[in-house]
Parts: C-alpha cells; sequence; structure tokens
C-alpha cells in the first residue's frame, strides 16, 4: 500500500512539476508566437469578417454590426476557398453520416430518458414490459445518450474541424466511415443486450464486453484519419482545437479498453476503476471534444482571434495533468483507502486552474460584443454551453470536498450535476456546431430559421426546470437523510413534486430534439428555398468556378 502510495503521490507532485515547467515555457516562447496562432484558423482577409451560416441575411447583417459595422467584406481569393472547399467535401460524406446517427440516437435516447425520469414518480407506469422497467431502460438512457448522441455528434463536429484547422483534405476517410458504422452497430447491440438483461451492471459499462470490442476498434478506426491528415497538414501553427481533438481521440480507446477487460477487476478495485472510467470519459474524450468546438467557432463566428492563445494551452495541458484521477471522490464513504479519496480531493481542487484558463479566456473573447449571440444562432448555443461549462465545473471540485458532499452524495442533487455537464455544456456546444456545419456539408440553408429559435428556448426552458428541480429537491433529500429522526421513507417522499418537475421539463427537452431533429431532415431533404450553395461562399468567386468548370 505504501508503495501504490508513493506513486500516486509521485504521479501528482510530478504534475504540478510539469505545470510549473509548462508555464515556463509559454514565458519564453518555446510555443511559437501564440499570436500568429490564435489566427490560424482565419484566412489572411478574414479577420473582422463575421461568419454564421445558421443565420438568416438580417441576422447576418446585425451581427456583423455588432462587430465591426466598418468592416469590408473581401473576397477570399480563390486558392483559400479551394482549399477550404476542397477540406469541407472530404469530410462531407463521414461528417454527414456521423451526425445523421447522432441525431437519431438523440431522438430515441430522450424518449428513454422521458419514460425512466417518469418512472421514478409512477413506478407502476408500464411494468408489464421487461425491458421498459427502471433497472433497464434508465441504463439504455444512459448509453444512448453517451456512446449513441454524444460520441457520434462529437466524432462528426471532430471529423470536419481537422481539416479545417490543418487546411488541408482529410486523409483515410473510409477508416472514420467505417468506424462509425461500426459504433452504431455497437451501441445497437449494447442496447438491445441491456433492454434483455444483459448487463455488466456498472455504471458507463453496462454493455457486454463481447460487444465493448466493437467500440475500442471503432473508436481506433475513427482516430487514425486525424494522424494521416497530421502528417499532410499545411499550417505553421497547431491550433488548440487540434491538441484537444488529438488527446480525446487518443484517450478514449485507451480508457474504455482498460476499464473493460473481463475478469481483471473484482470488488473495491472494480468499483475504483469504474469511477475512474465513469469521470474520465466526461472529463478526456467528451470535454475535449466540446472546447475543441467551442475554440474554432466562437472566434470564427465573432470574426476575432481567440483572446490569449497561451492561455488555451494553459488550458489544455492542466486538463491533460490533474483530471485522471477525479473519479475517486464519487466513493467517499465507502470501503476505499482514504488516501485514494484525499488525492482525487485534491486533483478535483486543482481542475479549477484549466477551467478558469477556458472560462476566462472564450469570456474575454466574447466580452464586449454580447449583443452578437442575438443574431447568431450558432454563438447563442455555444456561448451558453461555455457558461456551463464553467458553472458544472466548478460546482464539481466543490462536490469533492467531503463536508459537500456528505450532503449530495445519494441525491438527485448529483443528477442534477451530471445533467449540467453533459447536456447544458456539451449538448449545447454540439447543437451550435452543427447548425454551422451542415449548410457546408449539404450546401443548403437551414430551411426554417424559427426552428432554430423554437428548439432554443424549448432546450433551454426544458433544461432550467430540470436542473433547478433536482438541485433543490436532492438538497432537501440529502438533509433528510442525514437527519436521524427522520424515516427514510419521508426522505423519498419529499423529493415526489420535484421529481415531477424533472419529467416536465425533461418533455420540453425532448420536444426541442424532435424540432430540432425534424429541421435537421428538413435540410437533408432540401425542403425550403433553393440555394446556389453553402452559405456565405461568395456567389462571384462560385460564378468563376463555374465558369471554370464549364471551359474545362
Amino acid at each position: 500500500m505504501d508503495f501504490t502510495v508513493g506513486i500516486l503521490l509521485g504521479t501528482f507532485l510530478l504534475s504540478i512539476l510539469a505545470l510549473f515547467v509548462f508555464i515556463w515555457s509559454l514565458s519564453t516562447g518555446l510555443f511559437g508566437d501564440g499570436t500568429a496562432a490564435a489566427k490560424e484558423i482565419f484566412a489572411p482577409n478574414e479577420l473582422g469578417q463575421t461568419e454564421d451560416p445558421a443565420a438568416t441575411s438580417f441576422q447576418k447583417g446585425k451581427l456583423q454590426s455588432a462587430m465591426d459595422p466598418q468592416a469590408q467584406a473581401q473576397t477570399m481569393s480563390e486558392d483559400e476557398l479551394e482549399t477550404r472547399s476542397r477540406a469541407d467535401k472530404s469530410t462531407s460524406l463521414v461528417v454527414g453520416v456521423c451526425l445523421t446517427l447522432a441525431v437519431v440516437w438523440l431522438v430515441l435516447a430522450s424518449f428513454a430518458g422521458l419514460i425512466s425520469s417518469i418512472k421514478l414518480h409512477a413506478p407502476d407506469w408500464w411494468v408489464q414490459y421487461e425491458w421498459l422497467t427502471f433497472g433497464r431502460i434508465r441504463p439504455i438512457h444512459l448509453n444512448l445518450v453517451g456512446y449513441g448522441w454524444c460520441s457520434l455528434a462529437g466524432i462528426g463536429v471532430a471529423i470536419w474541424l481537422i481539416p479545417r484547422l490543418l487546411k488541408t483534405e482529410l486523409v483515410g476517410a473510409k477508416y472514420a466511415l467505417v468506424g462509425g458504422a461500426m459504433w452504431s452497430i455497437g451501441v445497437t447491440a449494447g442496447s438491445v443486450a441491456i433492454g434483455m438483461g444483459y448487463s455488466d451492471g456498472l455504471e458507463w459499462l453496462e454493455y457486454p464486453w463481447q460487444i465493448d470490442i466493437l467500440l475500442v476498434i471503432a473508436g481506433a478506426l475513427v482516430g487514425f484519419p486525424l494522424w494521416l491528415t497530421l502528417l499532410k497538414r499545411k499550417v505553421k501553427h497547431l491550433y488548440v482545437s487540434v491538441w484537444y481533438i488529438a488527446a480525446g481521440l487518443l484517450w478514449f480507446p485507451i480508457l474504455f479498453l482498460i476499464a473493460n477487460v473481463p475478469g481483471l477487476h473484482f470488488g473495491v478495485q472494480q468499483a475504483t476503476v469504474n469511477w475512474w472510467f465513469g469521470h474520465n470519459v466526461l472529463g478526456l474524450w467528451f470535454t475535449p471534444l466540446a472546447l475543441a468546438a467551442s475554440y474554432y467557432f466562437i472566434p470564427k463566428v465573432l470574426g476575432k482571434p481567440i483572446h490569449s492563445y497561451n492561455l488555451s494551452l494553459l488550458g489544455f495541458w492542466s486538463l491533460a495533468f490533474f483530471y485522471s484521477q477525479v473519479g475517486g471522490h464519487h466513493l467517499i464513504g465507502g470501503p476505499v483507502p482514504s488516501w485514494l479519496i484525499t488525492i482525487s480531493i485534491v486533483q478535483s481542487m486543482m481542475m479549477l486552474i484549466p477551467v478558469f484558463a477556458v472560462a476566462v479566456n472564450q469570456h474575454m473573447t466574447v466580452a464586449g460584443n454580447f449583443r452578437a449571440l442575438l443574431y447568431s444562432p450558432t454563438l447563442r448555443f455555444i456561448v451558453l454551453g461555455a457558461v456551463m461549462y464553467t458553472a458544472a465545473s466548478v460546482q464539481g471540485s466543490l462536490q469533492a470536498l467531503r463536508s459537500v458532499n456528505t450532503l449530495t452524495h445519494f441525491t438527485h442533487y448529483t443528477v442534477a450535476h451530471a445533467h449540467l455537464g453533459l447536456y447544458g455544456f456539451f449538448t449545447m456546444v454540439m447543437f451550435g456546431s452543427i447548425y454551422f456545419i451542415m449548410p457546408r456539408v449539404m450546401n443548403w440553408e437551414w430551411p426554417y430559421p424559427r426552428l432554430i429559435s423554437l428548439h432554443f428556448w424549448l432546450v433551454l426552458g426544458g433544461f432550467a426546470i430540470y436542473f433547478i428541480g433536482l438541485s433543490i429537491g436532492g438538497w432537501l433529500q440529502g438533509l433528510a437523510m442525514l437527519d436521524e429522526k427522520m424515516p427514510f421513507m419521508q426522505s423519498v417522499a419529499l423529493t415526489l413534486p420535484y421529481l415531477q418537475a424533472r419529467s416536465i421539463g425533461g418533455g420540453l427537452m425532448t420536444l426541442g430534439h424532435l424540432v430540432f431533429a425534424a429541421h435537421f431532415f428538413a435540410m437533408g431533404w432540401k425542403f425550403g428555398p433553393k440555394r446556389l450553395g453553402a452559405t456565405l461562399l461568395e456567389p462571384l468567386t462560385l460564378a468563376r468556378f463555374s465558369r471554370r468548370g464549364e471551359a474545362a
């Protein structure tokens, strides 16, 4: 045990040392010119030009006025436009497939989640169907959200970003296409297995290990094109989003493989590994993908570089240094060594470093331009998601403290916190990203702009009811469970109004998802007004390409 303590303590001290070395390297310029790297996502004449393919013509004008009304519209050079068009075209098929599958999983996961929510205050509803009992439908919901919607949406957005960030075509798209298809087969098989009663019985790890093999292989295939494309990059600097995407695509297969090796972990060790994975899948898989998208789309829509490129690197590396051991705080009060819990709590508090690095950086990028949120659908979702990232992360660090955890553990407060991260942060960022990306993929504008606003207000209102209701109900539940004079069933009964509020909020969120899905497939079937090409591509330039094609 002393040897193990020494290893973990040494790892923590090494992380602290590495952080200071990294800060020193930034101050001495070892990572290059941050100003130039921050502008890497823009063409030479793009700075000052706002961009949001999801906006209407009126919104585009207002968005530009909100940022820089004096800026003169400039046309990208033909070489720049052709490079970007080829990059987008190289990803269009695989991105379209991944995002379409993700939207399908989102709708199915929403219904599974709504059913499981209703069962918490109406437990006898549909009990005649085994696969709809709470013990099965709730894990189905969790896995459809995590591995269906979130993973495939994140993969689709990441694959679209990679060629944009590296200014080259995607290499090895066929591997990603096969990986995405294999991933969906794994999600389908795993969810059916849970519905039939076959489960490993560990949260986030319910799929039988035979099916897990598909996800490991699929994750490796999806990540392979990144490394192939990196070799063909045409940029001098790797923008911070590339660091996040590369790390996420590298970390996830390793995490998932280690956590799912059959017969390797037992008893307390199994519980420890369970929450080592359960927390890392959020912080080292979903978080990097969403932050990569945020760091690209926020400055891209606003037409201005990120506030501090070095601060963005500090956020990335401190996430890598400190996140891996935070899951142990889920086991406070359990039969695990106290030193393991203490290290987890310390690491959780150290996570405030990357959180505030991201929060300050993205806030300062938007500061003074918040009026742009009124006119940019993409920015509205993503900035909201960025704010929720800060809130969820600070809340998570505080919940790791023993004094707070004693009250909130085993309550609905923890469920509210989990949704603040995975829904308030990750899903909101994915919604905004998809609104920006799909016009580029389909060469078609969103046909019904009012549905974007309807979607936003439905999910925002529904999530607010959901989160606030569960947070209040969970806190009162914790106080009741700590009162030795109060019968346990009374602590259960007092949560019923808040669980009903959860179902109302979940119903509004599900309705918002149906609006989003209907709009998504309306675009896929090219309903609405006919367009020449992707939104905001200069018509005169497109005409020149057309004439060149005719001449050839």
